[in-house]
């Protein structure tokens, strides 16, 4: 069974989502930890639960989603991965940490390459990969059936969807992604997203004004 912390940083207010089973093992999903004290606030929890930092899984490399990605890695030597369409957002992330008033280190280049149908496995656990475009080229969704979740990143909101004015980012894709992909699955899978509370698919399909 895989269990989920989320944690809520820097000032766009970004989830975080560290998954973790009973091995002990775990991976972290949009570390958007941006000082010190987030950065901390994250490595304690590891620490304290004893866990082993396996992989740093990046939904889309937005800016408010990488920002802990330097430090993990250079603390942790976990495995970094993410969508191959992503990686120009990864290129130019550090002028654009700039444009927003942040200093970032230069993060870490994936050294896995995600797609379509892959599987990140984690001590007994696993989740599944769903290419999910609109937001950015490269989002992904990460789907666990047994678990009955789905970590959105910023594809799906309680109530919305992603912006998608940014480089990238496309509005009629971005729709397409979310019937095909996320309201496809079972009603009562919740929705773990990049920002704000969870939802479920069911409630997203019954009230969503961007999906009528």
């Amino acid at each position: 069974m895989i269990k989920a912390k989320k944690f809520v940083f820097n000032p766009f207010q970004e989830n975080t989502y560290l998954l973790y089973d009973e091995t002990g093992q775990c991976i972290i999903v949009d570390p958007g930890c941006q000082d010190a004290d987030e950065c901390d606030e994250l490595a304690g929890f590891v620490e304290e639960n004893s866990l082993e930092l396996v992989m740093l899984v990046n939904t889309h490399c937005h800016v408010d989603h990488i920002l802990g990605n330097s430090f993990l890695f250079k603390k942790y030597k976990p495995k970094v991965a993410a969508h191959g369409d992503d990686l120009f957002l990864i290129d130019n992330a550090v002028d654009h940490a700039l444009m927003f008033g942040f200093k970032m280190e230069e993060p870490p280049y994936p050294g896995i390459i995600l797609k379509d149908n892959d599987d990140i496995t984690f001590g007994n656990s696993g989740v599944k990969v769903l290419h999910v475009p609109g937001h950015s080229p490269g989002s992904i969704a990460l789907y666990s059936e047994p678990d009955r979740f789905v970590i959105t990143g910023d594809l799906i909101f309680s109530g919305g969807i992603g912006r998608t004015d940014l480089p990238g980012g496309d509005y009629q894709t971005i729709i397409e992604s979310i019937k095909e992909k996320i309201l496809s699955l079972p009603e009562d899978v919740r929705i773990l997203p990049g920002h704000g509370d969870y939802t479920t698919v069911g409630e997203e399909k019954r009230s969503n004004p961007f999906l009528g």
